[in-house]
């Protein structure tokens, strides 16, 4: 069974292992998320489950999705996210929370990058530079972007100056380092992309078994 919960980024800390080391984590914010649909391959074409996170007033919600929030019976919800899983494990308005992750578990994390605004190419592609002395007049700028007899063209995909951030990002393989059910937080070794207060999708990894 695939598993999968919507949780908001607490920010980051440390924990101090067994042999005294420190590690840092980032917590989690991991609120019940509510199974708003069950999605089945005979009448969707595929099997996943529909979650809601972060309850907001009804009069925030537009009519056509109050109806269908109101088949689960749970509130209303800014986020709406789908789950690949096998379907006949869940209900509607059935609660999803923590709990099903355990210390040991590897788990991908999709979030929202930060965003950077417009960035040359030192910072957005990580170039060297030129010179910094007095006079080189070449420092920060990208250097040459193609020929000028031929090709005659900027190629596609060149790394030049541009918008850098706010998009979509999924970091893998990071390992679950503590469940705290009563406070509905995760602590997974490793930074997650996005700002504080931004909303993440904790997936089980894909690439990764559970460590011993």
């Amino acid at each position: 069974m695939s598993k999968g919960i919507i949780g908001k980024k607490l920010g980051m800390t440390q924990v101090f292992a067994s042999d005294g080391s420190a590690v840092g984590v980032t917590a989690i914010e991991v609120e019940p998320s509510v199974v708003l649909q069950v999605k089945t391959k005979d009448k969707d074409g595929y099997d996943a489950v529909q979650l809601g996170y972060g309850r907001v007033k009804q009069k925030n919600v537009t009519k056509p999705l109050q109806g269908h929030f109101n088949k689960a019976n749970k509130g209303f919800f800014r986020f709406v996210r789908e789950f690949p899983v096998h379907s006949e494990t869940y209900e509607v308005g059935q609660e999803i929370s923590s709990d099903i992750f355990a210390m040991g578990d590897y788990v991908d994390v999709v979030g929202t990058s930060k965003g950077k605004g417009f960035q040359g190419v030192m910072k957005r592609h990580g170039f060297g530079g030129g010179r910094a002395t007095h006079g080189s007049m070449f420092h920060r700028a990208p250097g040459s972007i193609g020929a000028s007899a031929d090709p005659s063209r900027v190629f596609k995909g060149t790394k030049m100056g541009g918008h850098m951030g706010n998009v979509r990002k999924t970091v893998q393989n990071l390992k679950v380092w503590q469940v705290r059910s009563e406070r509905n937080l995760l602590l997974l070794e490793g930074s997650v992309p996005g700002s504080r207060n931004s909303f993440l999708l904790i997936k089980k990894a894909k690439k990764k078994q559970r460590s011993s």
